[in-house]
């Protein structure tokens, strides 16, 4: 059987959260789930482009997802409560929460650093992930299987140069997934990791490198296999890690 195909990626029932769903890896990742059977929540800004991410699921026989639009750069309590109350009205739980969305202003070292350009970042890198866990925490516990997945940068495991608030940011997303995961490994149901993508060709890349530089880097679609995994029945027992695709990861086995 193909492994892609196998258990491990049956995702069939399961409402899972993605944030920064509209473009890039979050768009190309929420597709991949619905591919697999998954109720996706798919959140972002351009409720335009959410869309089309709705669309094209509905036209590919995916079960029917659901669009909540969020500004994780303004997002507060009262606007998270209210998303929570949606999704526990409609489907009473949540199995899997990817936190995809990210902000990276530019390459700038830090004696130059935009001082609102750091708080800017930390809102939506740090503080909202957190916000948003916090919010989501009774529907994670009222599945028989959660998955919580960061996604993650090598900036965030190894200090760069000029990467500023965004490398800071992934840092401390680093930390808050391993204190999340010794908090919950014991008698929850909830499962916590990162996942470090690697260079892939994304909005967010072709930013800071233009042009030539992102020409042979793969495509948001050839890095779903390990969300997928780690979003669904794969991923079981897996907590606290910090997986790097490219690798080697427990979805080759």
């Amino acid at each position: 059987m193909n492994a892609f195909l196998s258990d491990s990626f049956n995702l069939q029932d399961r409402i899972i959260l993605v944030t920064g769903a509209s473009r890039g890896i979050g768009r190309a990742v929420s597709l991949a789930l619905a591919r697999h059977g998954a109720t996706v929540i798919l959140s972002g800004r351009r409720v335009a482009e959410l869309e089309q991410v709705y669309d094209t699921i509905k036209a590919a026989g995916g079960p029917e997802p659901a669009i909540a639009p969020l500004n994780l750069e303004s997002l507060h309590w009262d606007e998270c409560q209210g998303l929570i109350d949606q999704i526990q009205g409609t489907f009473g739980r949540l199995d899997g929460l990817l936190h995809n969305a990210a902000h990276l202003h530019g390459l700038t070292p830090l004696n130059h650093y935009p001082i609102e350009e750091w708080y800017r970042t930390l809102q939506v890198n740090l503080n909202a992930p957190f916000l948003l866990t916090r919010c989501c925490w009774p529907l994670l516990m009222a599945s028989s299987d959660a998955s919580v997945l960061f996604s993650s940068d090598a900036t965030g495991r190894r200090g760069k140069a000029y990467y500023g608030a965004y490398g800071a940011s992934k840092f401390a997303l680093e930390g808050l997934m391993q204190i999340m995961a010794e908090e919950t490994e014991a008698n929850t149901p909830i499962r916590v990791n990162s996942l470090d993508p690697g260079l892939v060709d994304t909005a967010l890349y072709q930013r800071i490198y233009p042009e030539p530089a992102h020409a042979d880097l793969p495509l948001p679609e050839a890095v779903c296999r390990p969300y997928l995994f780690l979003l669904g029945p794969g991923g079981r027992g897996l907590t606290g890690r910090s997986f790097v695709i490219g690798e080697g990861g427990p979805w080759d086995e």
